[in-house]
């Protein structure tokens, strides 16, 4: 187990409110809940300080405002138009294909052609981007001077959005944008302070990931409502870093997260075309890779990147985020239930007809088809090192001749095998046969459903829940790197489980009475090992004990909600006044 252990913290919302509402419109407190920045747009009080008046000036207060009455709209809708899809797939209906005839399938169209700077992305490496060492070494070469093509930094998945980790977040982006990053590591007991930087002779390239768009920044409102978080993450990195990496000749890069729909596709390339505007930027200078990590999106790819087709880049192969919206997705149909999350590899014909489906549209319309996560942290033998190695090469190995034209890394340690097993800079000559076009993509209900799959599932809502309420987004847990993705499938199937009433290859039915039964065993384990690597009876290890008890607590219950939610959090944490 490897985790950084500190006292408890609790901090994990309550469960979220509809998309793209306040939780809370005024303070508990006495006095003023809201500072006016001008324009409409007002600050969480709590919010306000030196830092993020750096990033809200005055110009960036008129974009946000410009943007978000623009667009707010439209974003309402769309986030409307999910919760009426899924109520009918709840109710029998399957999603599926759209017409083939229109301009999106038959039309002869590419994507604008890839700037330079990014057409070598054979190895991508992620991580959270409030954190200036973990940004610096992504940036970087590791120990055995390996370097990642690319550096995705994530206001997403790997981050728990606190204010202070967003303003923080866009700082390190600036600093990477400019290469000037640097970061100093406090003395502690007889380790020196420790200076760290980035070579601006030898960075790897910068992708953003913002905030998806069903998620609202509750700390930021225009007009009284809270700012879509994604429009807010890439307003003030278009408008503080681009501007050093366009006068460099460098391409602004941006990811873009939980795509559902053509038509919220169309949606982010209305707001990619006005940012710029606002930003004093030519239409067309941004690129943007989407991630296909939902089941809706993969009946959509041809679509989605037509509509965004003046920016992008390329699509990406989101695989456990693509698991979690399988469940979800399908969650109320008996004979979709899915099999132990260990088990869903990109070899099951759905994952990999999934695959294919993107590479070959993406080399059709010339766009780069990137390939998902190996979510390894290294272990602690030479031998289990050795085995997540050749783990991560059988995987590597498996992308590239289905055909992607990179990978991701979630540490840096993997940076060379995944390297060896990507020879090409690129592979946009290979196109895949016609059968790629519309396969069949929908998951069955097969083998294993396990009590070890059981377990994992409930060690993992443990572990990144005890790490989420002391502010961190992602954990390295079990010798594997677990975001909110991950959390999100193990919370997800084990509430599906239960809602079926499964029954596990050992014959034991799934009830919430076993289901709190594992937590509570699971807990006991976790705890011995508190014991064993801390000392048994040790303050820090009482410390830890008792944040992970509470962890355990708010887990069992989040997993065990009557009605499964969407996501884990709507809404960004409003910044706490202490």
């Amino acid at each position: 187990m490897t985790t950084t252990l500190t006292a408890p913290n609790p901090i994990l919302e309550t469960p979220p409110p509809a998309p793209g509402r306040l939780e809370r419109a005024d303070s508990p407190e006495a006095g003023p809940s809201w500072i006016a920045l001008g324009d409409g747009v007002e600050l969480w009080a709590a919010a306000d300080g030196p830092r993020c008046r750096e990033l809200l000036t005055g110009r960036a207060v008129a974009m946000v405002a410009a943007l978000h009455r623009s667009l707010s709209p439209q974003r309402d809708e769309l986030l409307a138009a999910r919760l009426e899809r899924q109520k009918r797939w709840d109710a029998g209906d399957l999603p599926g294909y759209l017409p083939k005839d229109s301009e999106a399938v038959v039309g002869d169209w590419t994507v604008a052609e890839v700037p330079a700077d990014l057409r070598r992305r054979r190895v991508e490496i992620t991580g959270p981007v409030n954190d200036p060492k973990m940004v610096i070494k992504m940036l970087s070469r590791n120990e055995l001077g390996h370097r990642a093509d690319c550096a995705m930094v994530d206001f997403e998945d790997s981050m728990k959005p606190t204010w202070d980790h967003i303003v923080e977040g866009v700082h390190n982006v600036i600093g990477a944008a400019e290469k000037n990053l640097t970061y100093v590591k406090p003395a502690r007991g007889s380790q020196p302070e420790r200076p760290y930087a980035v070579d601006p002779e030898d960075m790897a390239k910068l992708w953003v990931r913002v905030r998806g768009m069903h998620l609202t920044e509750s700390n930021v409102r225009v007009d009284g409502e809270p700012v879509a978080a994604g429009l807010f993450d890439l307003a003030l990195c278009l408008l503080h870093a681009a501007p050093p990496q366009v006068t460099r000749g460098e391409t602004p890069a941006f990811y873009v997260p939980k795509c559902e729909h053509f038509l919220e596709a169309r949606w982010w390339q209305q707001l990619f075309v006005e940012a710029q505007e606002q930003a004093g930027l030519p239409v067309g200078t941004l690129r943007a890779t989407f991630l296909i990590e939902t089941l809706p999106a993969a009946f959509q790819i041809e679509e989605i990147l037509y509509e965004i087709r003046q920016h992008a880049a390329g699509l990406n192969v989101g695989r456990w985020d693509k698991i979690f919206s399988d469940i979800k997705v399908l969650k109320a149909h008996p004979d979709r239930v899915m099999a132990d999350r260990a088990s869903i590899g990109m070899g099951r014909p759905w994952m990999k007809a999934y695959a294919e489906r993107l590479i070959r549209i993406c080399h059709r319309r010339g766009a780069y088809a990137i390939g998902g996560m190996s979510a390894f942290t290294p272990g602690k033998t030479a031998e289990l090192r050795q085995h997540q190695v050749s783990k991560v090469l059988e995987d590597k190995h498996f992308e590239f001749a289905l055909g992607h034209d990179g990978c991701w890394v979630s540490h840096p340690y993997f940076i060379g095998p995944a390297l060896e097993a990507f020879p090409a800079d690129q592979q946009l000559s290979k196109t895949l046969d016609a059968s790629a076009d519309y396969p069949d993509l929908l998951p069955r209900s097969t083998p294993p459903h396990t009590m070890d799959g059981l377990r994992t599932n409930v060690r993992v809502g443990i572990a990144y829940l005890e790490g989420w309420r002391r502010g961190l987004g992602c954990v390295a847990w079990d010798h594997l790197m677990e975001d909110l993705a991950t959390l999100e499938i193990s919370r997800a199937q084990v509430w599906q489980w239960c809602r079926h009433r499964i029954e596990l290859d050992d014959g034991q039915r799934v009830t919430p009475e076993l289901v709190r039964e594992v937590f509570d065993q699971e807990l006991d384990k976790i705890r011995a090992e508190l014991d064993h690597d801390l000392g048994a009876a040790t303050t820090r290890a009482e410390q830890a004990k008792a944040s992970f008890q509470a962890a355990a607590q708010e887990a069992a219950e989040i997993f065990l909600e009557p009605d499964l939610r969407d996501f884990l959090t709507l809404t960004s944490p409003f910044q706490d006044r202490t």
